[in-house]
């Protein structure tokens, strides 16, 4: 029997020895202490592992958006019937080139009509209170009027005078002589721009309303705007803007080159963008009105810091990577990124030239604990 117990108790030794055996655990290869990854010496991990050092180098960031095709809006007329009437005469045909002044249609028009009776009638009164005036002041003169009766005609001359300077404005406005005016003529609509007669409707005979639209558009398209949407993220990379580059969607493989002409300073809240209007030179008028393209804005020269992508890592909102502190130890900086070059990343903030970062491998470091 007590050969027995010795036996079991023997057994029981041998498989505790075991157990603890079995139970024993191996350094772990990588280790985490707040921000400091250690990886164990000769761990396979380093082999996996490659680094190089930070450097501050010439870089002009680069990057592309939508934009469309504009007529500048002091090289474009859209010309209407300021009264209600019915045309009766054009001057123009479409393509046709005019300089500023030029006729573009006639109308026969009531309200015209009336206009130019006022501007007559305006005159007519203003030269008869000038005779009433001068009358008054020669008899004064020869003691025989009365200086109220002169102050009154004063008063009277200078009122109709002022009729008289509002109906000339009113029919310059109309592009119209009243020297060479006779009542009743038909009026003649004329172009407020140099260009080129891009849009013709006019019908002869044609009533037209005085609400309707533009008869005829004018346009010089020697020169266009392109309107793009530069993202409020990108904002930053647009103030020392060197070239601008544009790819039309009708003709990719032919870029025109741009200058901008003007930075809204207005944030659409829509779209979480500004306008940015880029002047092209148009004169083979390639370029049409509401053509759709690409542009490729081009910042100044400055010094950045360039990593390898592959060198920074994500986590929830932010980035890192990871710093070289010597003894196989790593620390995580986090970092501020900006656009991204082919296989490189520019880096804002959170590392400095000369520090020493793995650029390669750095995944094998993401789930140490």
């Amino acid at each position: 029997m007590k050969r027995i117990v010795i036996l079991l108790l023997a057994g029981a030794v041998c498989a505790c020895a075991r157990s603890s055996k079995s139970g024993e655990t191996t350094t772990p290869q990588v280790r985490v202490d707040n921000d400091i990854i250690a990886v164990a010496p000769g761990s396979p991990v380093l082999e996996r592992l490659t680094t190089g050092k930070v450097t501050a180098t010439p870089y002009r960031a680069t990057f592309t958006t939508s934009g469309m095709v504009q007529a500048i809006p002091a090289r474009y007329a859209e010309i209407a019937t300021p009264f209600a009437g019915r045309i009766v005469k054009s001057f123009v045909r479409l393509g046709q080139k005019v300089v500023q002044g030029s006729p573009i249609f006639e109308i026969s028009s009531p309200s015209f009509f009336d206009t130019g009776k006022a501007y007559y009638q305006a005159k007519q009164e203003m030269e008869l209170a000038l005779k009433s005036l001068n009358r008054e002041k020669d008899l004064l003169k020869n003691h025989v009027g009365v200086e109220k009766e002169v102050e009154e005609a004063e008063v009277n001359y200078e009122l109709k005078k002022k009729d008289y300077e509002n109906a000339v404005a009113a029919l310059k406005v109309y592009q119209i002589d009243p020297g060479t005016m006779v009542l009743g003529q038909p009026l003649v609509v004329r172009s407020p721009i140099a260009g080129e007669v891009v849009k013709d409707n006019i019908v002869l005979g044609q009533y037209i309303k005085e609400d309707a639209g533009p008869l005829a558009l004018v346009a010089d398209l020697s020169k266009v705007w392109v309107v793009a949407h530069v993202k409020e993220k990108d904002i930053r990379l647009i103030q020392r803007l060197s070239e601008v580059e544009v790819r039309l969607t009708a003709m990719p493989d032919v870029p025109v080159k741009g200058t901008v002409y003007h930075i809204s300073e207005l944030l659409d809240p829509e779209t979480r963008s500004v306008e940015v209007l880029i002047e092209c030179d148009n004169r083979d008028h390639r370029m049409k009105p509401y053509m759709y393209g690409t542009v490729q804005l081009t910042d100044a020269a400055t010094e950045a810091m360039l990593v390898p992508t592959s060198a920074i890592l994500q986590q929830e909102e932010s980035c890192y990577v990871l710093v070289c502190e010597g003894a196989n130890r790593f620390r995580k900086a986090e970092v501020t990124t900006a656009s991204t070059d082919g296989d490189r990343t520019v880096v804002l903030s959170g590392v400095r030239p000369g520090e020493e970062i793995v650029t390669g491998g750095a995944f094998y470091l993401l789930d140490a604990r």
